[in-house]
């Protein structure tokens, strides 16, 4: 199970969309596996992931503990730090997992995980089609496949489509709709360019899974449809 499984949106909205972890199970594959782990985040840097996390730490976009107003007048918002930086700071094994916004770098990075033959259990989170078809050129069989259940119930009482194809981007909830409702009114003010607004929204996802292209691009179609 993973709480990635959950992104709300259309299947054209969740196009180029890909999560791919790594996980141990408890007391049958641990051993060694926080070195896996960082060799599983490093092979995926040259594929240029958009995001990366491993749900014990900050993930790659944080907030600035000892921000000051200084230092943000003299040297401007940190927004993400360094992939390394992060691999290195893994405390234990957790989920590590990694962000891509294209199917090419998802199915490249796959092939080298194939190689690498980690003995973890990789799981990949996205549209069930395009996975079964990357699955299909690298040579991998799905062990099993999981699906998502729409809303049932009072939906009228849930925010706009918008704003949960935003919010849901972080399956344990640390993104809120106020908040993802308050990036979309920003962005329609003018006071945020897009790409601030989804940086500042993946902060709130501790495990990293937030994808800020994704993110942007709902920002721009809502405010074009505005």
């Amino acid at each position: 199970m993973t709480n990635t499984l959950h992104r709300y949106g259309s299947p054209q909205s969740l196009r180029n969309d890909y999560i791919v972890f790594a996980m141990a199970a408890k007391g049958h594959n641990e051993q060694g596996a926080l070195e896996k782990a960082r060799t599983f985040l490093r092979a995926a840097i040259k594929h240029r992931p958009i995001n990366m996390g491993n749900a014990l730490i900050n993930p790659r976009y944080r907030p600035e503990k000892d921000l000051t107003f200084l230092k943000l007048y003299l040297f401007g918002r940190k927004q993400e730090v360094p992939y390394e930086q992060l691999i290195e700071e893994l405390p234990a094994p957790g989920s590590a997992a990694v962000v891509f916004d294209n199917t090419y770098a998802m199915r490249r990075f796959l092939e080298d995980v194939k190689k690498l033959d980690l003995g973890l259990s990789i799981n990949v989170s996205a549209l069930i089609d395009d996975v079964r078809q990357v699955c299909g050129e690298v040579g991998i069989t799905p062990h099993s496949v999981e699906y998502s259940l729409p809303f049932r119930g009072a939906t009228e009482k849930l925010p706009s489509d918008d704003v949960l194809s935003l919010s849901t981007m972080c399956g344990h909830g640390m993104v809120s709709a106020n908040l993802a409702k308050k990036m979309v009114d920003r962005v329609r003010e003018g006071r945020m360019e897009p790409d601030e607004a989804a940086k500042c929204m993946a902060k709130f996802c501790v495990c990293g899974v937030f994808n800020t292209t994704r993110a942007m691009r709902v920002l721009h179609e809502t405010v074009r449809r505005d």
